[in-house]
């Protein structure tokens, strides 16, 4: 992770969006520094594609405003979209090119050509690891290369700032580890400003400065992981119980001493539990249950980290 300044990049104030009835981002506003990795982590329906679609000027959000720097990011700010670099979530390449053919038409396509282009095709495969198989047609690529000649086409005009949307989904493990080497060298060598979605827990907690929350279209929550983890306390108990015993199940244990918050878990028969000791609380969930002849069906302790960060957050694991 890089020692970001205080510098504000990226700004976005007041920002709403609506589909009809539906308020997907709901008065977000978030600074990302210049020079950190900014992670956005939200489950599925969270509004997180959206603000990521309003951030990077692919549509204008229905209220607020977002700037890079001083320069507005719309649909037609030109300007400040030369700036930006996105990677989407889907693989958007010509499979009958070949990886060196698809990087000139994306770079054509930024306004690059001739010997620069020549050069930013070359130094962004060699970023990637692809060189050796550049001159392949996209379609003989695994997923995982794919994904990282995706990750090439986006840095070609040099952005200062790079959007990455779950650039590792599906991916195989080599893969991923290079994808993770290139986002860390292009942070910390180039200085370049990075927001990453994942659905990988421990990859923010190794990539990025910052971490966002979104939920039912609103930050619930930002700090950098350490922060966020520390201020959960001592860890969350998960058990598994009787869906129709779920109201008395919470209103007994929430009553307990040791016990800070009893509510939902990831699913209707799993109950998330926090406590400032999680295993002196367990016996106290125990005595209480069997007190009260419930049944505990499963039992489990999330140690602090961001996954119970999130859960915390939201009631909801983030593969929801």
């Amino acid at each position: 992770m890089s020692s970001a300044d205080n510098g504000t990049l990226l700004r976005a104030g007041g920002v709403m969006h609506r589909y009809g009835d539906l308020t997907a981002v709901n008065d977000v506003s978030l600074n990302v520094r210049r020079g950190e990795v900014f992670g956005l982590l939200g489950p599925n329906g969270a509004g997180k594609s959206t603000l990521i679609g309003i951030l990077c000027g692919m549509f204008a959000p229905t209220a607020g405003s977002v700037h890079l720097g001083d320069v507005p990011v719309t649909p037609g700010a030109r300007s400040a979209k030369q700036r930006i670099g996105v990677v989407p979530q889907d693989i958007a390449l010509y499979e009958k090119l070949s990886g060196r053919q698809n990087l000139r038409f994306f770079g054509r396509v930024y306004g690059l050509g001739g010997r620069r282009l020549r050069e930013r095709v070359e130094a962004v495969l060699d970023v990637v690891g692809l060189s050796d198989r550049g001159n392949d047609r996209a379609e003989t690529y695994s997923g995982g290369m794919q994904r990282r000649l995706n990750l090439a086409a986006g840095l070609l005009h040099e952005p200062e700032l790079l959007i990455l949307d779950e650039p590792t989904v599906g991916v195989d493990p080599q893969s991923r580890n290079h994808i993770f080497d290139s986002v860390e060298r292009l942070n910390q060598d180039k200085g370049v400003t990075i927001v990453y979605t994942t659905h990988y827990m421990e990859e923010a907690e190794r990539l990025c400065d910052r971490v966002g929350i979104i939920d039912h279209g609103k930050i619930v929550a930002l700090d950098t992981p350490r922060a966020l983890i520390e201020s959960l306390g001592g860890g969350v108990i998960q058990i598994g119980i009787d869906p129709g015993q779920a109201e008395q199940v919470t209103e007994i244990l929430a009553a307990l001493e040791s016990v800070q918050a009893a509510g939902p878990g990831p699913d209707e028969r799993l109950l998330n539990i926090e406590a400032e000791s999680a295993r002196h609380a367990l016996v106290d969930v125990m005595q209480a249950m069997n007190a009260a002849a419930l049944e505990v069906e499963t039992v489990r302790i999330l140690e602090p980290n961001l996954e119970s960060v999130f859960l915390r957050y939201t009631g909801r694991s983030l593969r929801d």
